[in-house]
């Protein structure tokens, strides 16, 4: 084990090494001015004349593990006043749901639009953890709903996380389709086109689940360590505001003082999140962007605290979720300040994105349009799946309407289990502290023991989920309306989960073989040059003279083929090598 020094200098080596930039998502101290620079940069050549306005700019802000603990959702202890605005110039969202209760398969569900254990993205970190080397690889019409953007016309970029089950979780860190995003970077150095609507995803990492491991301690982990440097840069103007002593302890904790710190802590780096976030909608409204921008601010899943992170429960999966209209693209009956109470799910993202940017839905895409000239009537079920967690293994699946909840438990082994990663936080040793002794109650043995085969809870009198009703004949019917509403939803997709991982590994890489996209074809068709690939799915992307990769979407002018070339992906795949039209 290295000493102090030699401990910093050796997590310096591998940041550099691993090209992290410790800024937004490394859990954001640098947030603000990475903002800042995209939207000056805006501001210095605006993409949008307020009078020639065709297309609305859309602004995705997402931060990481966080449930409603915002003052607007009605949280007494939460100091959110730039989100507390952003709810009364918007609307709120009352009943949205993620589709998993951990980042990235929630994000492959997420940028896809589908549910993540049809697409092959359903077991977390699928490229470090799995039982064989694979990426998830979606069917080949599948498409990221910013690539559709980007061939609609739209100017898509990201800041810093990725993280979608076919990617690396970071820029640069990893694979990444080189077509979904005209920029995806962890720096700030952004120049968008003043001809183009933009679609930007920003990343809000100082509420991740790292955030509350101790800091200014000796590391219990690699890990640990990074977490401490960049969370320590991250909250290192925010003083602490909320304490011990002002938290409510859920009933399914013990009531204890590092438990109350763990959740001081997460209110004091929520406190942090809320400036970043303020500091982004400021520099909107100053690059005169804001009447032309339709922002959506929410979260990647429920808390990152035990028995919420990587959960089905509400706490893993219910989010805030607020949209400001501009006046000029509010939908007719849409006030600001204005509470909305429908359903929505996380796969209903990309229709919706799509939707307000007048793209067409593809049929792939198994979420419903909620807003925009697309929208669908609002839906009676939303619907979750957990399954292999970092080094576990597990199957649930979930279903709510706007009263009950059903998990079915596939296998019936706890909840509640190590994780290296989690049981670094001082809550979670808390929790095996006080198991190992005998101090807990029922309430707060339930995670750490043998689930049944199912889950019923009405979470109008059980909020937290503690009385399972699968087994009262009083609530039969619901049971079983429920059951049957799973298996409706389990028969209209592919659930990759029905074989084993190993076998889903296989299947998309055989032999363990990462599978190589074929290279760019060039077709002269008269005065066009048409560009294809011989791989089913793959995307195309092209350059003139070592400059910006662009997305091919259709037949080039054969004139300009000088300083030409042109590459493919398939999601999950390696891209192709460059090719020319005269090689």
């Amino acid at each position: 084990m290295c000493t102090g020094v030699q401990c910093v200098q050796t997590v310096i080596a591998r940041v550099q090494a691993m090209r992290i930039f410790i800024s937004v998502q490394a859990f954001g101290r640098c947030l603000s001015a990475t903002a800042v620079a995209v939207l000056f940069s805006l501001g210095a050549a605006p993409l949008l004349a307020s009078a020639e306005v065709a297309r609305p700019n859309i602004l995705l802000l997402m931060a990481e593990d966080l449930s409603p603990r915002i003052g607007a959702y009605g949280d007494p202890v939460a100091i959110t006043p730039n989100l507390d605005q952003l709810a009364l110039q918007g609307v709120r969202y009352t009943n949205a749901y993620t589709a998993s209760g951990v980042c990235a398969t929630n994000r492959a569900a997420t940028i896809t639009g589908m549910a993540q254990e049809s697409m092959g993205g359903q077991h977390m970190r699928a490229y470090t953890r799995g039982p064989a080397p694979y990426r998830a690889t979606p069917p080949p019409q599948v498409k990221a709903f910013p690539e559709l953007l980007r061939a609609a016309g739209y100017y898509t970029f990201t800041s810093v996380k990725l993280d979608y089950q076919f990617s690396g979780p970071l820029p640069g860190w990893g694979p990444n389709p080189f077509t979904i995003w005209d920029r995806a970077e962890r720096s700030s150095k952004w120049q968008l086109p003043p001809e183009q609507p933009f679609f930007g995803y920003m990343n809000f990492g100082s509420t991740h689940e790292s955030g509350v491991f101790p800091r200014w301690v000796w590391p219990r982990s690699m890990a640990h360590l990074m977490a401490q440097i960049s969370h320590i840069m991250a909250h290192w103007d925010t003083e602490d505001q909320v304490f011990p002593e002002d938290v409510e302890v859920p009933p399914y904790y013990p009531d204890t003082l590092p438990m109350r710190t763990d959740i001081a802590r997460y209110y004091n780096n929520i406190i942090t999140m809320d400036s970043n976030v303020g500091e982004v909608l400021q520099q909107l409204e100053l690059a005169g962007l804001a009447d032309d921008t339709i922002v959506i601010w929410t979260t990647d899943h429920g808390d990152g605290l035990p028995r919420a992170k990587r959960e089905l429960y509400d706490s893993g999966l219910q989010v805030p979720f607020i949209i400001r209209w501009p006046q000029k693209w509010r939908p007719q009956g849409v006030e600001p300040g204005s509470v909305e109470t429908r359903m929505i799910s996380f796969v209903d993202l990309a229709p919706t994105i799509l939707s307000l940017a007048g793209v067409p839905i593809p049929e792939f895409i198994q979420g419903r349009a909620f807003a925009g000239p697309g929208a669908e009537a609002p839906r009676q079920y939303v619907f979750a799946a957990r399954d292999r967690i970092d080094e576990v293994a597990d199957r649930q699946r979930a279903v709510r309407d706007k009263r009950y909840k059903y998990i079915k438990n596939y296998n019936q082994q706890a909840g509640g289990f190590h994780l290296g990663y989690r049981d670094t936080a001082d809550g979670m040793r808390e929790l095996w502290r006080a198991l190992a002794a005998g101090e807990l109650n029922a309430e707060q043995r339930q995670w750490f023991e043998p689930r049944p085969p199912e889950y019923l809870f009405d979470t109008q009198s059980d909020p937290f989920e503690l009385q399972n009703l699968a087994a009262d004949p009083a609530y039969a019917q619901i049971l079983q309306r429920l059951r049957d509403a799973l298996a409706r939803h389990k028969a209209t997709i592919t659930d990759y989960s029905d074989s084993s991982e190993a076998e889903m590994a296989e299947r998309f890489w055989p032999g363990g073989e990462e599978p190589v996209t074929k290279a760019v074809e060039f077709n002269l068709i008269g005065d066009s040059l048409v560009l294809q690939s011989a791989t089913t799915g793959a995307s195309i992307g092209y350059r003139h003279n070592g400059g910006d990769w662009r997305l091919y979407t259709g037949p080039l002018n054969a004139a300009a083929a000088d300083g030409l070339e042109a590459k493919a992906v398939r999601y999950g795949w390696a891209e192709s090598a460059a090719s020319s039209p005269h090689r």
